[in-house]
């Protein structure tokens, strides 16, 4: 009943190994039946190589295994967190990405410095803050999830589908598993050009507000104009 969500999640999981964002098995990604509330997630430790449709492992938003032989991603409890809190969302990748994954560390947000990173974030990427011990110690994938939702309380997900947790890594989410695989991609740009421009000018501020709003706006705003539009009928715009 669900092998088309098996298939496009194994399919993402495998893309993030292809594009360089993984090494060993440093990464998940899920992807979600709205319809259902079923999720489809990577099985705990299983390299690359052997993952196939079959090994991807159903469950239920309260993290029932509706389907599979396999143990779920160690993560699956940070996935389910954000699907319940984020009900538009459709896809949930992790990476321990190299860039994206030094500013996790550094406790940094990643600033918006030009362009390129306006024109898929909607401002700096942001930073969790620190988890306390007590959310270490007990229910710590949960609680991961949950510091990122407490992040989010005044951003709107759909505009930042990036986060920073801070000493680990980040998490990237999108409509669908693709699409957050996409957006894992575009952060690992987005990190190492950030990096890149702090060293050449450390006093670099960051991008005009009049900057970001165009170029974010212009493609994913109400009045979005950049990209193909179908014609209508009559062979106009």
């Amino acid at each position: 009943m669900y092998d088309e969500l098996k298939q496009k999640v194994c399919d993402a999981n495998l893309e993030l190994q292809r594009l360089g964002l993984v090494a060993f098995t440093w990464g998940n990604v899920s992807g979600i039946d709205r319809s259902e509330g079923i999720v489809a997630i990577k099985p705990s430790g299983i390299s690359y190589e052997e993952l196939t449709p079959e090994k991807i492992v159903l469950l239920d938003l309260q993290g029932n295994v509706i389907e599979g032989d396999l143990h779920p991603s160690s993560d699956t409890p940070t996935h389910l967190e954000l699907y319940r809190n984020f009900e538009s969302i459709g896809g949930v990748c992790h990476t321990h990405s190299l860039y994206a994954t030094m500013w996790a560390q550094a406790e940094r947000e990643i600033p918006c410095f030009g362009t390129t990173h306006a024109d898929h974030f909607y401002g700096p990427v942001p930073i969790t803050d620190r988890m306390t011990a007590e959310e270490i110690k007990k229910d710590y994938e949960l609680n991961t999830g949950k510091v990122i939702v407490r992040r989010f309380e005044k951003i709107d997900p759909l505009q930042m589908p990036a986060v920073l947790v801070a000493n680990h890594g980040p998490f990237t989410w999108g409509r669908d598993p693709a699409d957050s695989v996409a957006n894992a991609l575009i952060l690992e740009q987005v990190a190492q050009t950030a990096l890149g421009t702090i060293q050449i000018n450390p006093e670099q501020g960051a991008i005009m507000q009049a900057l970001l709003d165009k170029h974010y706006l212009r493609k994913h705003g109400k009045n979005a104009y950049y990209g193909q539009k179908p014609r209508n009928k009559f062979g106009g715009d």
